[in-house]
């Protein structure tokens, strides 16, 4: 973490240093920015903006209750974008267009914003709806005020009336036209309602014509309590059966009379009611009670005795005939009562049939009757629908609401001078460094520019024997300035005691034509698969490792050399120089085998386009040899050893081992590369190897760097141990070139 914080500060002082060598052609951009946005700021026109605001999506006044459509409508924001689009529509600025003075205000600030040129495109605009749709929408912004259902209506111009007459213009315009085609679309809703009432109407009155003249034609009137048929036929049942209790009384009364009269006896209940029988009856009691008396006294000879004996035949007579005249009065009686009833009978059956066609025309009236009733009710609610329709269009201002219009703008919106002056300032700094650093990175440093010197932080031996190195390896400057000091390498390897083997140039895409573009290029980390394409195509460098190569004699011993490439973190370029060395040697002939041993960050895969399988780590595992776990790549004479997959539990198990024991039996290769980070734990990791390449960034914190990465690497048992600088960004302008040192010489230096 320590070392981090240096490398970013050494590198920001690097960048402060290149821009204090351009200083004068810094000072020079930054000025003359400033310059041309004071002069922008003279020159560009002014320009004002009026807004006016409405509020779009609310209930409509008038409607009792809103529709679940309005309730959906009010919170959906694709209902503000379709206002937002009617706004801009050409149809709505045809409509302004139309709208009074707006013409006038368009011409005027056409002709005041022409510096050249007549003024016929801008009496055009008069003319050309097209031409005055195209000017007014340069000048129109048409925008949502934040999550709210407020759209904000804005015009700019050079003219402040101008601007708030297009902007009131179009907001009034707007409004008109949400109210008309609401009430149009009411309007045509009740039209065809009141249509449809006038139909129903029709046909509810011929309904009831028909139902009255059926009613007439069949007869089916009705009585006070049900209809005629069925009150008669009421009326004709109850007659009946009070004729059929007549008739069934006068045959009882005449059979007991002609029972009587057969018998001879005046005591039955139909004689003894009459008043005449009684009488005579009385009258007979008296008359026999005189003759028995007389008859007691007189002889039957005696004219008392014979005036009473024929009085007394005399009222006898007239009883019998009394009780004659009652019997024939009887059956006359029952003869009129059998009469009825069969005249009543037949009523009845014709009352019957009545009845019958008359129920069934009843059921016909009852399905017209219902048929009507439902029209009738259908009227009802079509009537009170069309009111409730006219009352909204009549009182209908439309969805949109007006918040509020806009005002004469007193104060110009562009430009804006204090905002101007610091986005001038900002593009004047920015511009002012992309310059330095570019004629940093592309031309030669300055005359008596000096040159940084390491930091003293980043330096981990004691000043005194800095001093008495850079001293005993001081050099004559050279003729021309370069990028790095010889001293550096020299300094360097003295320090960690470990030789720099080789420089690797940093490898890029070709160059935009744009200087921006270049800078913003370099600072781009490219992929693996992009960098080994690169460095194939790279003389510069196919150089550095063919130096590398020859340096350690690779492939030119016998049995095979074991080489372990490391690096002290992430990001020095140690899977790029192994896979880059390892397709160089292959393609000098060198049998290679490549083995990843970064099984926290495996990129082997990845890189070469393969699937290694199971790996390292079933190397690790016991499940297989690592001979079996060597796998072909497309590159002829290369096979890799992949990771086999990420483990922090593998990493543990790999680095409490000897690289040399693990890789005993892999088979027969001229050279083996290891590309293995950096172990925590000290051990005997490394011991064995024959040489351990340590990978380092060439940047600003090369220095701090070096020696800490050195020692660690020896703290694992590693013997020959060299430096490869990578990344270079002028390999060719430093001054060292890489020599081809025996590999007994810098053993011996370690």
């Amino acid at each position: 973490m320590r070392h981090a914080s240096v490398s970013e500060s050494l590198s920001g002082l690097e960048s402060l240093a290149r821009i204090w060598r351009r200083r004068r052609l810094f000072a020079t951009v930054f000025l003359g920015t400033i310059v041309l946005t004071i002069v922008a700021l003279l020159v560009l026109p002014v320009r004002y903006l009026a807004t006016a605001s409405v509020i779009v999506a609310e209930q409509e006044p008038g409607v009792a209750n809103a529709s679940p459509a309005w309730a959906q409508k009010i919170g959906d924001p694709a209902d503000l974008e379709s206002q937002l689009l009617v706004i801009r529509s050409p149809r709505l600025m045809r409509i302004v267009m139309n709208a009074p003075g707006v013409l006038d205000a368009v011409t005027l600030e056409c002709e005041r914003s022409r510096m050249f040129g007549s003024g016929d495109a801008c009496q055009r605009l008069r003319t050309d709806s097209t031409a005055f749709i195209e000017h007014v929408d340069s000048h129109l912004s048409v925008t949502s005020a934040g999550r709210s259902r407020v759209i904000n209506i804005s015009y700019q111009s050079a003219i402040p009336e101008v601007a708030k007459t297009l902007a009131n213009a179009l907001t009034t315009a707007f409004l008109e036209d949400q109210r008309t085609e609401g009430a149009n679309s009411r309007e045509v809703a009740t039209t065809w309602l009141w249509q449809e009432l006038r139909q129903l109407d029709d046909q509810l009155r011929q309904a009831d014509d028909k139902i009255q003249k059926f009613r007439r034609t069949k007869g089916l009137m009705r009585g006070a309590n049900a209809p005629i048929t069925s009150e008669r036929l009421s009326s004709i049942g109850q007659q009946l059966s009070a004729a059929e209790a007549a008739r069934a009384e006068a045959a009882a009364r005449l059979q007991e009379i002609k029972s009587q009269q057969a018998r001879g006896l005046t005591d039955a209940p139909s004689v003894l009611s009459s008043r005449s029988i009684a009488d005579l009856k009385q009258q007979l009691t008296t008359v026999s009670s005189q003759l028995a008396s007389a008859t007691s006294v007189l002889g039957p000879r005696h004219p008392s005795i014979m005036a009473l004996t024929r009085e007394q035949g005399l009222i006898q007579q007239r009883l019998a005939d009394e009780m004659q005249n009652i019997a024939a009065s009887a059956q006359k009686a029952y003869d009129a009562n059998d009469n009825l009833v069969a005249s009543l009978k037949k009523q009845m059956e014709t009352a019957k049939a009545e009845a019958g066609s008359a129920t069934l025309d009843e059921a016909s009236i009852e399905s017209m009757v219902r048929d009507t009733e439902i029209k009738r009710q259908q009227y009802s609610e079509l009537y009170k629908k069309a009111s409730e329709l006219e009352t909204e269009r009549r009182v209908l201002q439309g969805s949109t609401r007006l918040v509020s219009l806009a005002e004469l703008p007193n104060k110009p919106f562009f430009p804006k001078k204090l905002p101007f002056l610091a986005a001038g300032s900002t593009l004047a700094l920015i511009f002012a460094v992309a310059a330095a650093l570019l004629a940093e990175r592309l031309g030669p440093a300055p005359a008596g520019a000096e040159q940084p010197a390491p930091s003293r932080a980043a330096r981990p031996i004691d000043e005194a024997k800095t001093e008495a190195v850079r001293v005993k390896d001081e050099a004559p400057p050279p003729a021309a300035p370069v990028a790095m000091p010889v001293e550096r390498s020299s300094l360097l390897s003295a320090m960690t005691g470990a030789p720099i083997i080789a420089r690797l140039p940093r490898l890029r895409e070709p160059q935009a034509a744009s200087a921006v573009s270049s800078i913003l290029q370099s600072h781009l980390k490219l992929p693996i698969p992009d960098v080994l394409r690169l460095a194939v195509s790279d003389d510069d460098f196919q150089w550095m490792l063919h130096n590398l190569k020859l340096g350690l004699r690779l492939g030119s011993a016998e049995g095979a050399q074991r080489i372990v490439v490391t690096s002290p973190g992430a990001g020095e370029g140690k899977t790029v120089t192994t896979l880059a060395l390892a397709e160089h040697l292959a393609a000098f002939g060198c049998r290679v085998l490549a083995v990843e041993c970064d099984v926290l960050n495996p990129n082997f895969e990845g890189a070469l386009g393969i699937e290694g399988g199971v790996g390292l780590l079933g190397v690790l595992a016991g499940s297989m040899t690592a001979r079996d776990a060597v796998v072909r790549t497309a590159v002829p004479n290369l096979d890799v050893l992949v990771a086999g997959g990420a483990g922090a539990r593998a990493a543990n198990m790999l680095f409490g081992k000897r690289l040399v024991d693990l890789l005993g039996n892999v088979g027969s290769y001229d050279v083996i590369l290891i590309d293995s980070p950096m172990p925590l734990n000290a051990g005997s990791y490394l011991a064995g190897i024959d040489h351990t390449i340590v990978c380092l960034k060439g940047d600003s914190s090369l220095m701090g760097r070096a020696a800490p990465a050195i020692a660690e690497v020896r703290a694992l048992g590693a013997g020959s141990v060299v430096i490869a600088v990578t990344m270079e960004e002028n390999p060719r302008s430093n001054a060292y070139q890489p020599a081809f040192i025996p590999t007994e010489e810098y053993a011996r230096a370690g």
